[in-house]
């Protein structure tokens, strides 16, 4: 960016652009406190309502967050590293750990407001797990808090006529989770298939991941399936774009 462009960037955006580079750089650390809506008033002869313009680009971005009555700081929240592929090893679920132990390292990871029930499929459902409309569905729906903060909603689709009576249709689907269960009841599935789109979130998910306003959210559409080609499960993610990093590695 020229310096002619950048002098055509509103104020606001070019004081959240200093910010940014000295939080970058480190002189501003995790935990430690910017420069407050005063502060940036006098240091750049700027309006209040350009100043809290510029800290509120930050907390878009994911790099700060408010604190009521202390003012604004940088995040010390590590993003959680999302590894696509290895987390979905046969190997990992079949041998009693969770997809979901591949991501959290030494982390406290919480799933909270779990919800199982059943309910008629809808098109979408139906559609992906080849059912008829408004046949039966087991849906399990949960929070993920990790590190004391909401990153994820999951709710999973399976046929209720396939798990109804066994650990699936459960709040604990005992280790290894519900695709050892699957694999349990003849059902073990061997390919997945994931959709990833961006979207903003609903005031539903804006509440419950306790998003910061205008930060977007990350849908992940997951299929399994079984070696002769049955989708035995839909899985569908909203993720917290600000707290995640979605890595895929594979050979080429």
């Amino acid at each position: 960016m020229t310096d002619q462009d950048s002098a055509r960037r509103p104020k606001y955006q070019r004081i959240a652009d200093e910010l940014r580079t000295a939080i970058q750089s480190g002189d501003f650390a995790p935990g430690d406190r910017l420069p407050g809506e005063n502060d940036l008033m006098t240091r750049y002869a700027v309006a209040r309502m350009t100043a809290r313009q510029a800290l509120s680009v930050l907390r878009t971005e994911g790099l700060t967050e408010a604190r009521k009555g202390a003012g604004v700081f940088v995040r010390a929240f590590r993003p959680l590293r999302r590894r696509g592929i290895p987390r979905l090893s046969g190997e990992r679920w079949g041998s009693g750990r969770s997809v979901w132990s591949a991501d959290m390292e030494d982390r406290d990871l919480v799933v909270d407001q779990i919800e199982v029930g059943e309910t008629a499929a809808g098109a979408r459902v139906a559609g992906a797990l080849n059912l008829a409309p408004g046949a039966p569905v087991c849906v399990r729906s949960r929070r993920f808090v990790l590190d004391a903060r909401p990153v994820l909603l999951s709710v999973s689709y399976l046929s209720a006529e396939l798990v109804r009576g066994t650990p699936i249709a459960e709040r604990d689907t005992g280790p290894g989770g519900t695709y050892a269960r699957l694999a349990e009841l003849g059902h073990r599935p061997v390919r997945f298939r994931e959709e990833i789109r961006c979207r903003m979130p609903t005031a539903e998910e804006s509440d419950r991941l306790a998003l910061d306003f205008g930060t977007p959210v990350v849908l992940i559409g997951r299929t399994a399936f079984t070696g002769p080609g049955v989708a035995v499960e839909l899985n569908e993610m909203t993720l917290d774009s600000s707290a995640y990093v979605l890595e895929y590695d594979f050979e080429a």
